[in-house]
């Protein structure tokens, strides 16, 4: 069975590759780099596989955002289910042994005498979610006006407005 765990402290590589079934966080709790109105909530499964780290894990929470149109704060649910393989090292450096690992389709590296830090491969993935342009929803009405005035016009533009049919 694989070591259950609660909290996200990062854990020896040397650790994970003595235990053959690797490690396992239940995770319900927020991100130290990650604002949420919700703890986050979701698993992360650690396994070595000889030179590599077999990483898979789901998580969700809710952000809050501010929409790029009308400005006005949204909640936004974030959800990331992932599974990737780490290297650890490489143990020669030798051109074709480097290239078997990316071959393999490795995403990093990781130092076999360092760690792996569960609360920082969390981050990463919930925050590749969060969406390059924020929009509240499609029915966004966009900036609110304030006054039925026609708008002044910067003097710099006035020579093309004088151009306008």
């Amino acid at each position: 069975m694989a070591d259950q765990r609660t909290q996200l402290c990062p854990i020896a590589i040397q650790d994970l590759l003595a235990q053959p079934e690797g490690c396992r966080w239940q995770v319900e709790q927020p991100l130290a780099e990650l604002a949420t109105l919700t703890p986050v909530q979701g698993f992360i499964h650690v396994v070595a596989e000889g030179p590599l780290l077999r990483v898979e894990g789901a998580a969700a929470t809710t952000v809050q955002l501010r929409c790029d149109r009308c400005l006005q704060p949204y909640e936004h649910r974030l959800e990331a289910r992932a599974s990737e393989r780490i290297g650890l090292g490489i143990a020669g450096s030798d051109l074709e042994e480097a290239l078997a690992f990316d071959a393999e389709g490795i995403s990093e590296q990781l130092d076999p005498a360092g760690s792996f830090d569960p609360e920082q491969w969390l981050y990463e993935q919930l925050s590749l979610q969060l969406p390059q342009v924020c929009r509240c929803g499609p029915g966004c009405a966009g900036p609110a006006c304030w006054g039925t005035e026609e708008p002044t016009i910067d003097p710099r533009w006035a020579a093309l407005r004088k151009l306008q049919p």
